[in-house]
């Protein structure tokens, strides 16, 4: 298997057949009883048996939503159990024995990605995961969706192949796309990359400013690693607080900060020394 394989998907030659869904059940075992999503089903189509999805928007583009397999994946961070984990490779995997259905990857996730099986005895949280166990054991040679796919409309190789076919295909028909590459650097670089001629703002890409070069760990991270401060600044601060106010009601009820009981003023004090001067006079 290659080393940070990438899927380059062009929304400019996708026809909307789903070869590319029906090839993705059949490989991973999944229901076939619907291709079109069921009424009341997620908008985008995907869901706990179907990883990728053609969205059709107005305009008549076809577009193919999966996992992104990001460098930096914000599900793999969020996961309290390691059911999600990033190969060394690249693609990121799941593992459902592992997972609890806490569903924090579902709300990590900055493309709205991952799905839970709502109707298994036993749910869990199911996505795309680039066929990585069928590339690894040579099973195949590159991913189902991509080999189905009969309009050429996505196309398989390193990240950095991808990127350069990329580029190719803007510079050669600059009229025809956009003047991006979506995937190159938001939250950190994905792994599924798109060339277009519409916006693909459906997909969860959001514009650079918003979504950021920086992986979404990194961004928890750095507000994290704050907690141990601000937790110890706090119980300083409350400390400080209770002596102030501890001091004052000790003192508004004449006693001093040393007395052993509140209740002991300057009388108790000058009894004591009497006490002390009479037991030391001679008998």
């Amino acid at each position: 298997m290659i080393e940070h394989p990438a899927i380059l998907n062009d929304v400019t030659l996708c026809i909307g057949c789903e070869e590319c869904v029906a090839a993705c059940k059949r490989t991973h075992g999944l229901a076939l009883e619907d291709q079109a999503p069921r009424e009341g089903a997620s908008p985008d189509g995907l869901n706990a048996t179907r990883w990728t999805s053609v969205v059709r928007l107005p305009n008549h583009a076809n577009v193919r939503k999966q996992c992104r397999h990001c460098a930096d994946p914000a599900c793999v961070s969020a996961c309290p159990v390691g059911a999600l984990q990033k190969t060394p490779e690249g693609p990121v995997v799941y593992d459902k024995s592992k997972c609890m259905g806490c569903r924090y990857c579902m709300m990590s996730c900055p493309f709205g990605i991952p799905r839970y099986d709502w109707g298994s005895l036993t749910p869990s949280v199911r996505k795309c995961v680039m066929c990585y166990d069928e590339l690894r054991s040579g099973r195949l040679d590159r991913p189902a969706c991509v080999s189905a796919c009969p309009a050429k409309a996505t196309a398989f190789g390193t990240r950095a192949e991808m990127l350069a076919e990329a580029g190719r295909r803007i510079a050669e028909r600059p009229k025809l796309y956009l003047p991006r590459i979506w995937g190159v650097d938001e939250v950190g670089g994905t792994s599924v990359l798109y060339v277009s001629h519409v916006d693909l703002a459906m997909l969860g890409w959001r514009p650079p400013s918003v979504l950021g070069d920086k992986p979404l760990p990194e961004r928890t991270w750095d507000a994290l690693r704050q907690v141990p401060f601000e937790f110890f600044g706090m119980g300083a601060l409350m400390t400080g607080v209770w002596w102030i106010i501890d001091r004052r009601q000790r003192l508004a009820g004449g006693t001093g900060p040393g007395d052993e009981s509140p209740g002991r003023g300057a009388a108790g004090s000058a009894s004591g020394s009497a006490d002390a001067a009479g037991k030391g006079e001679p008998s």
